[in-house]
């Protein structure tokens, strides 16, 4: 996400806060992200395929550290915030409600995402390889899926949609850093067991409630409080509905 929003970042002062702009710098952000979740399946992850989970857990944590610090140390980043230059979008007025256009962007985008995501993954060969591979990466080769080709598909299709969300966030959130991604991530997985691992709309959905539970918190409450307020939720739900919102019982035969 982080680094998304970065190349987003610098194609915009390039070419400028305008609409070409910010098409441009989406399409450059996905193909950069993309191509560098390639590498670390690739480097990092591959190599631990057949290790324990939580090997691929730590090492999950260690290539966070080491893009987060890496862009701290370039020269033409560093730590400090960075403006993000911000597009223009007229805002869209219903009767007497007014929708900040940059809020209706976010918002239409991630959906648009999240349906080309769930029909990708439900409804073509690709998605299809996808989910035998996370059932039984075993059978799924026997039966003739490449699984080295099927996982790092997957790691480009998480990179891209989270060069997007880097890129919409920071058009609604418009300054950056290298630390930028730390607590969304947190937050992600919260609404990703929120709605129920394994679905795509659900996640969106965890995500949405996430979004209301914190504004009210800071509207109503002391805003300090917003953070514990999703993880609050993470406990609660794993306590009461493990499958989430959305998601699916799975049983277990011995």
């Amino acid at each position: 996400m982080m680094m998304g929003a970065y190349a987003g970042y610098f194609v915009l002062i390039a070419m400028g806060p305008t609409p070409l702009g910010f098409t441009v710098a989406m399409f450059v952000s996905m193909i950069f992200c993309a191509l560098l979740g390639i590498s670390i399946e690739r480097l990092a992850y591959r190599p631990l395929r057949n290790a324990p989970r939580l090997n691929s857990l730590i090492t999950a944590i260690a290539v966070e550290l080491i893009l987060q610090n890496l862009m701290r140390v370039l020269p033409f980043v560093g730590p400090n915030p960075r403006q993000f230059p911000v597009v223009h979008v007229s805002n869209i007025v219903i009767g007497n409600i007014v929708i900040k256009g940059i809020n209706a962007l976010v918002i239409f985008g991630s959906i648009v995402l999240m349906i080309v995501l769930n029909i990708l993954v439900n409804y073509t060969k690709t998605g299809k390889a996808m989910r035998a591979v996370s059932y039984d990466l075993q059978a799924s080769s026997l039966m003739g899926v490449n699984v080295n080709k099927t996982i790092a598909v997957t790691f480009a299709i998480g990179s891209v949609l989270a060069a997007a969300g880097g890129m919409l966030y920071a058009t609604a959130y418009p300054q950056i850093d290298p630390m930028m991604g730390y607590m969304p991530g947190l937050k992600a997985f919260v609404a990703a067991v929120l709605g129920g691992i394994g679905s795509i709309p659900g996640a969106m959905v965890g995500g949405f409630i996430l979004g209301v539970a914190e504004t009210m918190v800071k509207g109503y409450g002391p805003s300090s409080y917003a953070d514990a307020i999703s993880f609050s939720i993470l406990i609660i739900i794993l306590l009461v509905k493990p499958s989430g919102l959305l998601g699916k019982k799975t049983v277990v035969k011995v």
